[in-house]
């Protein structure tokens, strides 16, 4: 016989119309029993919402943590490494001098090195991204923007930004032993190359790998051990 998914609750009696929240093993057994009196249209009629089932159960993957989570305390610095214009490069120079001076982790971000962190700064200010320039540097303090080059110099020269930063874990003293202070190394997976090799069951070839960024770089594991 054909058994019926039920919408009750397990805490409350019969009858209640509530939401079916995270679906059990068993009730994904129930629905997909397969009697000997049952036609192929009947068992695929009960395998399309447990597909569905199975995919409202969330994943540890969904919930990743967000680069500008207020719930860390810390420093992400993002800017440029291009000399192309003089003025946004020097801003961005001067910003890490006085970032470095207070001795204190700071997570840099270069965008001219890795296209996902561009991608990041846009979804940070969203809609002011797009309507007016963003100019590098840029710099956030457990995911609230303390601004650019001019509102860090002002803060640094008044002391306040050494009051803000209480509490950030201080720096390494030595470079990393693992990137030399770059931030980045080699895709292990690519070699740098950007293309991997996979074999399906109707041969083999390249594909993009999905490890690295533009440039066939990863993270440092050292230096940004949660990145990796």
């Amino acid at each position: 016989m054909r058994r019926r998914w039920s919408n009750t609750s397990r805490s409350g009696g019969g009858g209640s119309s509530g939401k079916f929240s995270c679906p059990t093993l068993k009730d994904l057994e129930a629905l997909l029993h397969d009697d000997l009196a049952d036609s192929p249209c009947r068992v695929l009629h009960r395998a399309r919402p447990a597909v569905r089932a199975i995919r409202s159960i969330p994943s540890s993957s969904s919930f990743s943590a967000d680069p500008l989570d207020r719930r860390r305390r810390r420093i992400v610095l993002y800017f440029t490494s291009l000399g192309v214009v003089r003025r946004t490069f020097d801003d961005c120079r001067a910003v890490r001098s006085a970032l470095r001076s207070l001795r204190v982790a700071v997570d840099e971000r270069d965008v001219s090195v890795d296209a996902r962190f561009r991608a990041e700064l846009q979804a940070a200010f969203g809609r002011r991204f797009r309507q007016q320039h963003v100019a590098l540097p840029q710099v956030f303090l457990s995911g609230r923007c303390l601004g650019g080059a001019d509102e860090i110099r002002r803060l640094h020269e008044s002391g306040e930004l050494r009051a803000l930063v209480e509490g950030i874990p201080s720096a390494p003293t030595a470079p990393c032993g693992v990137c030399g202070g770059v931030r980045f190394v080699l895709c292990a997976t690519c070699s740098g190359s950007r293309k991997r090799w996979w074999w399906g069951s109707k041969g083999g070839g390249f594909r993009a790998c999905g490890e690295c960024n533009e440039n066939g770089l990863v993270r440092c594991p050292d230096c940004f051990p949660a990145a990796v």
